[in-house]
């Protein structure tokens, strides 16, 4: 093992490193044959530490025909300000390498070379199919108005195979098979073949390879350059200048998808550090050929495919880095140990770090709602009779003054007669009229939030900042996709309120009232809905705290717990307030079937009423499985299981119960 890397690492900042760079030092840790302690002990230096997770993710690496190396992590050094020097044992150059000064101070040890007929046997035999044109210039050059040699048209009417039965007729002369060229300025050849005819873009008959050029760095950071970044190199050759030439694969199927694939490729490595010469991006471009000598010094073929076996090989390590998504986990790694699910947040409800969503229409005070949430979680008490863990909230105002945001407040804290001792668990972010769209907040919300100790975030509304159409689902998908990233990168819980679409929603299931996408049915982890109930001035005066009295359902659609039987609250202004007396059970819901009938004096349901509501309640039940149980059935309903039973048989033709499991045929 190299005591270098070990060094190396110690001058590299594992804080400042992204998650895909972390991963590479472990498997560059790994591919040198260290133990997964040298990875552990150094990544304890960031605050994102994990214990164990460093000894899981090494049983992961598992190799691969273009290892990461220890080179890797010199050249993260290297980028940091680390030199690297050593003169003793394997340190010490070969007696027949080759030592290039590059310009900067710095020597770069060229490999040990074949001969020059054996290095562009290579070459061509990598390039070039046999059948194929070859085109190159060695003596039919010409001076600009500067002196300096450039290439004519040179040779482009002999196959590879050609070429290469030349090359072995005449394996110590390189000049018989391509012709004598002048030392000053070296040799050229094209990297894609052409079709015997000419020397043009419109000639070349197969746009495989393209060349990557920078005279910017010094030639050993090009080289650890291209290597880092895994560029698929199917030739690697020293200009005998400045530059190394990059013959990369780029596969393309035409010269238009050519002219695509270079400008991205340029267009990374740029964002990556290396200044590209941009004047190479033709197909029919000239690159240096090896085997010949410039000004004394030989055009050398460094090495042969290296990095990434083709271009889409390479797409997917470069949307690997750039995505910094978690790697795989192995089911059976994870089995060998407790599964330890978050907490509730919201005892069953909510789990700290997950998402949810609050929905309703506009008289049912979902901001009061959340706002009592809040205050719940601040002291841990109960909301909506649900027992809340005692955490540190941060509520984003969105919608109404700073002002009245904290008299709404004290208002409900004193109406609950909550110690204004709790309020330290609350903080308030008021952004009425200074809203961004939350693709430009989340990364500000994130930076306020992470390392605080905060459990849960409610943001109050969204319609404030969304992005995108709201009916579009790949526009809902991706706003949806920020509050993900809210709870991955903070560890707290993402709650949110939204509101119903226009029209009767006594008919739908609580998680289609929403407007918009069906997007917000299906993303978030917990659905609490809220929709009034049917109630005349008569009923409110009998059974309210006061005549401004309104009465609501909350219904539930949730993810990691069952279903709740509906809780009847009362909204008496400021406060939400649990119905304890059970008078509001056998109201029903504004707009829904059953409320329609009463009003009609109909009878109360007809069969296939019945059936729509078993059906209804038998997909909430089931919570997307096959199959759900008369018992789970008989809470929904409140009744006993023998009446289940009874509404099976009564609908035999789509049901069945197998064993008190019951099924949809």
């Amino acid at each position: 093992m190299d005591n270098n890397i070990i060094k190396a690492l110690k001058n590299v900042d594992v804080s400042s490193l992204t998650y895909q760079e972390w991963i590479n030092v472990g498997m560059a840790l790994k591919a040198e044959g260290y133990d997964w302690n040298v990875w552990d002990d150094w990544s304890k230096n960031d605050s994102r530490y994990k214990p164990g997770e460093c000894e899981k993710k090494w049983r992961t690496f598992t190799g691969s025909s273009t290892p990461i190396t220890g080179g890797t992590i010199i050249q993260m050094a290297k980028d940091r300000g680390y030199v690297p020097f050593s003169f003793d044992g394997d340190g010490c150059l070969d007696w027949d390498s080759v030592i290039e000064y590059d310009g900067d101070g710095i020597v770069y040890e060229m490999p040990k070379c074949d001969t020059p007929v054996e290095q562009l046997t290579k070459y061509i035999k990598t390039l070039f199919k046999e059948d194929e044109y070859v085109s190159y210039c060695t003596n039919d050059v010409w001076q600009d108005k500067d002196g300096k040699w450039m290439p004519s048209k040179g040779a482009y009417d002999r196959t590879a195979k050609e070429l290469l039965e030349s090359l072995e007729k005449h394996p110590d002369d390189l000049g018989a098979t391509v012709g004598d060229w002048k030392d000053e300025c070296g040799a050229w050849i094209r990297f894609n073949p052409v079709d015997g005819k000419g020397i043009k873009n419109e000639n070349i008959t197969r746009f495989e390879y393209a060349l990557v050029e920078s005279d910017d760095l010094a030639i050993s950071e090009q080289d650890a350059t291209y290597r880092r970044l895994e560029l698929p190199i199917a030739c690697l050759v020293s200009s005998g200048g400045k530059s190394l030439h990059a013959i990369v694969k780029v596969n393309a199927s035409d010269q238009e998808e050519y002219r695509r694939r270079v400008d991205f490729l340029y267009d990374y490595l740029e964002k990556n550090g290396l200044k590209v010469d941009k004047q190479n991006r033709n197909p029919s471009r000239l690159s240096r050929m090896p085997g010949v000598t410039r000004n004394g010094k030989q055009q050398t073929l460094i090495a042969t495919n290296i990095g990434r076996k083709d271009w889409t090989e390479w797409m997917d390590f470069v949307e690997g880095i750039n995505d910094e998504l978690p790697s795989l986990t192995y089911l059976a790694d994870e089995l060998k140990h407790p599964i330890k699910l978050p907490e509730a947040l919201i005892e069953g409800v909510l789990r700290v770090g997950h998402k949810m969503i609050v929905s309703g229409s506009s008289k049912a005070g979902k901001s009061v709602l959340l706002m009592e949430l809040a205050i719940s979680l601040a002291c841990g008490g109960l909301w909506l009779n649900f027992k809340c863990k005692r955490s540190k909230v941060l509520y984003v105002n969105l919608e109404i003054d700073p002002a009245s945001c904290i008299n709404r407040f004290k208002t409900i804290m004193d109406a609950k007669g909550i110690d204004y001792k709790y309020a330290d668990n609350i903080a308030i972010w008021n952004l009425r009229g200074h809203a961004i769209p939350m693709d430009k907040l989340v990364s500000k919300l994130i930076r306020r939030v992470k390392n605080q100790n905060y459990s849960a975030v409610i943001i109050d509304p969204i319609y404030k900042v969304i992005t995108g159409d709201e009916n579009k689902a790949s526009d809902m998908g991706q706003f949806c996709n920020y509050f993900d990233r809210i709870c991955s990168e903070t560890g707290v819980s993402a709650i949110y309120c939204h509101h119903h679409s226009k029209g009767t929603q006594g008919q739908k299931k609580a998680q289609d009232r929403g407007s918009g996408s069906g997007v917000f049915a299906r993303d978030p982890d917990a659905i609490i809905d809220l929709i009034q109930l049917d109630t005349t001035p008569e009923f409110i005066l009998k059974n309210a705290a006061n005549e401004f009295s309104t009465a609501w359902r909350v219904e539930g659609s949730l993810r990691e717990f069952p279903n709740f039987k509906p809780v009847n609250i009362w909204f008496n202004y400021p406060v939400h307030v649990v119905d304890a007396t059970g008078v509001l059970q056998s109201i029903y819901a504004e707009g829904s079937r059953d409320a329609n009938l009463a009003k009609s004096g109909k009878r109360k349901q007809t069969k296939e009423d019945r059936e729509e509501e078993f059906d209804d309640a038998f997909d909430a039940a089931c919570m997307g499985k096959k199959s759900c149980t008369v018992k789970e059935l008989a809470e929904y309903f409140d009744v006993t299981e023998r009446t289940i039973q009874s509404r099976i048989k009564e609908f035999n033709d789509k049901y069945l119960c197998s064993k008190g499991e019951v099924f949809r045929k």
